[in-house]
């Protein structure tokens, strides 16, 4: 049987597929903490879509990019997250 991870996801290059990866995580029960980078999250249909998907799921995504409506971590908040995480993906 697996162990529980904590998964710690960095959206970088496409957040529609980090929001569908974040979701289909947890129904193994991992705890996922998932943190935009790069850019402000687009409001695209797409990305509403997947958004309710992490409603579902129990995801509070966060960022590193300020100036939107999530909460942004700063460099050393991402250190410590990424410090204790069992383990670190990248989409």
């Amino acid at each position: 049987m697996n162990a529980k991870k904590n998964i710690a996801l960095l959206g970088r290059r496409d957040h529609a597929e980090a929001m569908r990866v974040a979701a289909g995580l947890t129904i193994f029960g991992h705890r996922v903490t998932l943190v935009f980078m790069d850019r402000e999250v687009e409001d695209t249909e797409e990305n509403r879509t997947q958004a309710e998907l992490l409603e579902l799921s129990d995801i509070s995504p966060q960022t590193t990019v300020p100036g939107g409506d999530l909460p942004v971590l700063n460099s050393g908040q991402l250190a410590q997250l990424l410090t204790e995480a069992d383990a670190v993906l990248s989409v």
